[in-house]
């Protein structure tokens, strides 16, 4: 684990190992993969960015788990599902879609196909 993603979970170090569960499932599909950590997201980009992470406040703080991690991905479409917390469609035909995972047992087989969907996306933009 690099000093910069130590520091991007300094003030919720809970977080880490949803953040470790997510990475590393994305690595282990697409090592092609870069990551960026920033002040407020860590990026996941191949051509361009199909995902990232972050504690952004897409929910009431009472409705958030805590640990909590938000997951946020490119789609080429509105994703339907209870598990989405917030979408937006900041141009047409691109969906920024946030998902709330509150453990590690929520990077599952659902949660990946969406991560290949935006991967796939954004490698053909």
């Amino acid at each position: 684990m690099d000093t910069a993603t130590l520091l991007f979970f300094e003030q919720q170090p809970e977080a880490l190992p949803l953040y470790e569960a997510f990475a590393g499932a994305v690595m282990d599909q697409y090592p092609d993969t870069r990551i960026k950590v920033q002040k407020s997201q860590i990026s996941f980009s191949n051509r361009y960015l199909f995902a990232c992470v972050s504690f952004a406040r897409v929910k009431k703080k009472k409705e958030l788990p805590d640990p909590y991690l938000v997951i946020t991905l490119g789609m080429p479409y509105p994703l339907e599902s209870p598990r989405v917390a917030v979408k937006t469609e900041p141009y047409p035909g691109r969906w920024t879609t946030h998902i709330v995972i509150g453990s590690a047992d929520e990077v599952d087989e659902e949660l990946l196909g969406w991560v290949a969907e935006a991967y796939t996306f954004a490698n053909t933009k």
